[in-house]
């Protein structure tokens, strides 16, 4: 049996039983059937592959019958969806920073990759929360919702590039867009995680306006500034092969606005200097951040039959070629 798979019909499996008694049948039968011509002496008779082929290409039929048997068994894999039972939760948004410096090499392979792995894991474990995604550079946009479809959002997170919005560090447009996905929130508790790594340079909402807009519709808000501390391998240019051009540069993070935004919210400020810290600092507001709720869990299965059906019809129509066509005879 294929790990984690299971079987809806599995009394069908008993055909792979069957089968063998089925082909010792046959032969018995088929040779009962024939005259026979004792010979003294076989050494002389020559040996026929097309002759072994005649005789023996009936096997590719109880192959197919076989896969037949397991298609019947409705073979099936299963993943476990686990939903919240009611809207009181914790509804969380996820803002971050894309802009071209996230690929400054401090953090390897560079902070942006450091982060896409730390992210995912992180909402893998928030299991019973909606969570969504806010990305931000020059300008800021939500390609996921509040939503319980983790899988999704790890794939939007996966997919992350620098270069997807234009250039520029808009922290403002990123907090009021996550605090937007979080207006009509009835969850219990409503969080904001905001990380970038440089300061507010572009965009037309002030960070600490945002910061207030969080803090009249009650959302928190955790913020992290990721860079090491000093100088680090920076892009500054974009070079004939396409590739990013880098030199060494100052780190430079806003950490007073980051602080005050975190203040004014009720929320904690955080520094991630390498991608140690920065899993620490997740696994820290997972803790802080803990849902209570009830919730369920149900489970969506894949069916794998086709296959088998396939390959079944697949012996069977290459019997039929070898026998009509190549060995130019009947069954």
């Amino acid at each position: 049996m294929i790990p984690d798979w299971t079987f809806d019909q599995p009394l069908w499996l008993l055909g792979w039983i069957l089968i063998p008694l089925a082909v010792i049948a046959f032969a018995v039968l088929k040779k009962n059937r024939f005259n026979a011509y004792v010979f003294s002496n076989t050494a002389s008779l020559s040996s026929s592959i097309l002759g072994r082929f005649r005789t023996n290409t009936s096997l590719l039929s109880w192959i197919a019958l076989g896969s037949i048997c397991i298609a019947l068994a409705r073979p099936q894999s299963s993943e476990i969806i686990q939903q919240p039972s009611q809207n009181l939760g914790i509804d969380m948004m996820m803002a971050l920073d894309i802009s071209a410096s996230m690929m400054s090499k401090d953090l390897k392979p560079n902070r942006l990759e450091a982060l896409k792995e730390v992210a995912t894991n992180f909402v893998t474990e928030r299991g019973m929360d909606r969570m969504g995604l806010v990305i931000y550079a020059g300008e800021a946009y939500s390609p996921v919702p509040l939503t319980t479809d983790h899988s999704l959002l790890n794939e939007q997170i996966r997919s992350l590039k620098y270069d997807l919005l234009e250039g520029g560090t808009a922290i403002g447009m990123g907090l009021s867009s996550a605090a937007n996905r979080l207006a009509n929130s009835e969850a219990k508790s409503k969080v904001v995680i905001l990380l970038t790594d440089g300061e507010n340079n572009a965009g037309m909402v002030d960070p600490i306006q945002a910061s207030e807009l969080c803090q009249s519709l009650g959302i928190k808000v955790y913020t992290i500034g990721l860079g090491t501390n000093g100088v680090a391998p920076t892009p500054v240019a974009m070079g004939a092969n396409g590739k990013l051009i880098y030199s060494p540069r100052q780190v430079s993070i806003d950490e007073d606005l980051l602080k005050r935004i975190a203040t004014n919210t009720g929320g904690k400020y955080f520094r991630a200097t390498d991608k140690e810290s920065l899993i620490q600092i997740y696994d820290i507001i997972d803790g802080l951040e803990k849902s209570e709720i009830e919730g369920f869990q149900f489970y969506r299965y894949t069916e794998h039959y086709a296959g088998f059906v396939w390959l079944a019809m697949g012996l069977i129509m290459l019997e039929l070629l070898l026998n009509f066509i190549l060995l130019k005879t009947a069954f």
